[in-house]
């Protein structure tokens, strides 16, 4: 197997001009350049990352921690993660904390000790302490971690009225928001909020049912929905925080015979690429998942260039109107 020297010799540089093609360090004419990535694809030499890493004091890998890989909204946002993050030359590192603060707590100090560049979090299982001490780049997305830590979310509080309003305008007039679980502080608890303020101002019933904390179980929203109509059957417009609980709301309409829209009204959020699938398919509020990829990689870049960062990161929702409305 090749080394450094190898190339050294066969491109007739020294081992020192090698190492500066690799680690892109120091002025290196084009020509020079040139001769060293022949000899490299020659000798069919693979530079040790490891050493790299440690000699530029960087990794280029970045960790990724999700709540739920399974999650449609998350598999996408992680798909979408992987792509930005690889154009901007890093590699990911996807850690699945299944809502386990024990498990997530060790993918941090696995993150740690394989020394990432930074933590793109999307989980929110521990003590706000525990991610203000991580002492590397990170950025959030839709949690408060630490006022230290910067955060990126969609304008839940917009999503939240649009959603509210356009259920009213369809002539609804018996609400129900099942919301995530709003013991835990998140941006996304906002979207409970619209829906309260909006329905206050119009007069109109309501009601607001929270999932379980650490709970993404499509058992679990199918009870909900049926202990929702079974207590409030009179219930003719929801808004639900995911276009997941918007899926299983029509799916259980449907077991129990009632007509999507025309007897109930249905809108979710995140605009997952399934929503549209769904039948009926599903009117949401749409998170710009791209916008969101895009942006957690370019703080994490910034953050480990020593540039500064904005902390608070809200980007705009739209209303996309499909025949669950």
């Amino acid at each position: 197997m090749a080394n450094i020297k190898d190339v050294a010799e066969r491109a007739g540089v020294t081992v020192t001009t090698v190492s500066r093609v690799l680690n892109n360090r120091g002025y290196i004419s084009a020509k020079t350049r040139e001769n060293v990535v022949r000899a490299m694809e020659d000798l069919h030499y693979q530079p040790n990352e490891l050493a790299r890493a440690l000699f530029r004091r960087r990794s280029n890998v970045l960790g990724l921690l999700l709540p739920s890989i399974s999650h449609p909204f998350f598999a996408e946002l992680t798909d979408r993660v992987e792509s930005y993050a690889y154009r901007s030359g890093y590699k990911i590192l996807i850690c699945n904390s299944q809502q386990d603060s024990a498990k997530e707590q060790d993918y941090i100090h696995m993150l740690r000790r394989n020394q990432v560049d930074g933590i793109i979090m999307a989980s929110h299982t521990l003590d706000v302490s525990a991610y203000a001490s991580i002492a590397m780049p990170i950025v959030a997305i839709d949690r408060f971690l630490s006022d230290s830590i910067p955060y990126i979310a969609s304008d839940n509080y917009a999503g939240g009225r649009l959603a509210t309003e356009l259920l009213i305008a369809k002539g609804c007039r018996h609400l129900a928001h099942i919301s995530g679980p709003l013991k835990l502080n998140t941006p996304a608890n906002l979207r409970c909020s619209a829906f309260v303020d909006v329905v206050k101002e119009k007069g109109i019933p309501y009601k607001v049912l929270e999932t379980q904390l650490n709970n993404f179980e499509r058992e679990e929203y199918e009870k909900l929905i049926h202990m929702l109509f079974d207590e409030y059957p009179d219930v003719d417009g929801i808004f639900a925080s995911s276009d997941v609980i918007a899926a299983c709301i029509i799916e259980v309409c449907v077991s129990m015979g009632k007509r999507i829209p025309q007897d109930i009204k249905v809108v979710g959020y995140d605009d997952i690429f399934l929503a549209a699938m769904f039948v009926p398919a599903i009117t949401t509020i749409r998170q710009p998942i791209e916008e969101i990829a895009r942006l957690a990689v370019g703080i994490i870049d910034k953050q480990c260039a020593g540039e500064e960062i904005s902390m608070e990161n809200i980007l705009p929702v739209e209303l996309i109107q499909r025949r669950s409305t």
